[in-house]
């Protein structure tokens, strides 16, 4: 099983680009309002600030683990090349990312955010899907 470990860091930095354009121009407005980040306080919002980085690097960690783990289910599949790395990447949004987010939302979140949190996990998934299977042999 050979996996491109310069794919999985591609996927986690192409990650951050997509949740970056998601989460900002895009939905970022109505992100900030289904959180209620639009009735934060002058000072909510700098103490957050100051710990961005820190969220933004266990994301990137977090990212790198999950696509290593796309990388090694790709491997294994067999299902490799740019369209078997989609395809496989798909159907671990559908079966996992989906069920877990509807759960999150079910029992007490709101709708707006499983539906912003879906997209963006169907996205970056099938970057990382394409990304890590055009690599993984």
């Amino acid at each position: 099983m050979d996996i491109s470990y310069g794919a999985i860091l591609l996927s986690a930095v192409a990650s951050m680009v997509i949740g970056s354009v998601w989460y900002g121009p895009l939905f970022g407005k109505r992100y900030m309002v289904a959180l209620g980040m639009d009735q934060w306080t002058p000072e909510k919002k700098e103490a957050m600030k100051r710990t961005m980085m820190l969220s933004y690097a266990g994301q990137f960690v977090a990212s790198l683990l999950m696509f290593f783990v796309l990388a090694w289910y790709t491997a294994l599949s067999g299902h490799t090349g740019v369209l078997g790395g989609i395809n496989n990447a798909f159907w671990v949004w559908i079966g996992f990312v989906v069920p877990l987010k509807l759960g999150d939302a079910l029992w007490g979140g709101k709708m707006v955010l499983f539906w912003l949190g879906i997209g963006n996990m169907l996205l970056t998934l099938l970057a990382a899907g394409a990304i890590i299977g055009a690599t993984v042999s």
